[in-house]
């Protein structure tokens, strides 16, 4: 079952053409990679599937429900009740956690199933005190983020995600605010969240762990996607492009 089809997908900021002719299709229970040099548009697709930005074309459906097509060349999108129903289908993982600072851990994670959502306090309690657990954050519900480190706050990002139930979770370079011993934390619990097929699009640059974790790999750059194809990409790409980019990354690190 598809998830998420994006096609045909156009956006400009001013003059700069950022996403050209893009498609994205997501079945259930796959791992998507999504990597590239920066500027790329990697993180402008992702903010226009999670509907953070507005396509000025193509089309964006969740769940066979469209939520934006084209009509005269210009983007239409659904109305109020469809694109609230869009977003209940995914969660989105920021790189900088995006945590509110005045509220303690667990109310970071409980907050929008009870008030958007609309369901039982002590059932949504229950659920975030499992989370946490998972997310090996148990004695940790009542700190606030300020008293959490780097991975602590995205560990407790991902549990708020996965409160909401979302059939699909995106992440946009989860690990890149954190120095690698808190990165590992995280990817950890991603690699874990794969093993359960948890459906996810992940963009990073983090390419041995899309190695490990990725049923797909996407390589974008210029606006494009340039090559996609399972996980041996990262090591014998085909497009020249792709190699120069794989090549410096690697000799960075």
């Amino acid at each position: 079952m598809k998830v998420l089809d994006m096609q045909g997908i156009r956006k400009s900021f001013g003059d700069l053409e950022v996403l050209k002719n893009i498609p994205l299709t997501v079945e259930e229970g796959e791992v998507v990679a999504v990597i590239g040099p920066s500027g790329s548009g990697k993180s402008t697709l992702l903010r226009c599937a999670t509907l953070l930005e507005r396509i000025d074309g193509g089309s964006i459906t969740y769940l066979d429900t469209p939520v934006a097509w084209e009509e005269n060349g210009a983007a239409v999108y659904a109305g109020p009740r469809e694109l609230r129903s869009a977003r209940q289908v995914f969660g989105l993982v920021f790189q900088s956690f995006n945590l509110f600072p005045h509220f303690s851990v667990l109310r970071n994670v409980t907050d929008a199933p009870v008030k958007v959502q609309k369901r039982p306090a002590a059932e949504v309690e229950a659920e975030a005190r499992d989370l946490l657990k998972k997310m090996g954050l148990e004695d940790r519900e009542d700190a606030y983020p300020f008293q959490l480190s780097g991975g602590q706050q995205q560990r407790v990002a991902i549990a708020r995600a996965l409160a909401m139930k979302p059939k699909l979770l995106f992440f946009d370079e989860p690990t890149s605010a954190l120095d690698p011993e808190l990165t590992g934390e995280v990817l950890r619990v991603i690699r874990r969240l794969a093993e359960e097929k948890m459906t996810m699009v992940i963009v990073t640059h983090e390419m041995g762990f899309a190695r490990q974790v990725a049923d797909r790999v996407i390589f974008m750059d210029g606006g494009l996607i340039v090559e996609q194809g399972g996980p041996e990409l990262i090591d014998h790409p085909t497009h020249a492009r792709t190699r120069a980019f794989l090549n410096k990354l690697e000799g960075e690190q």
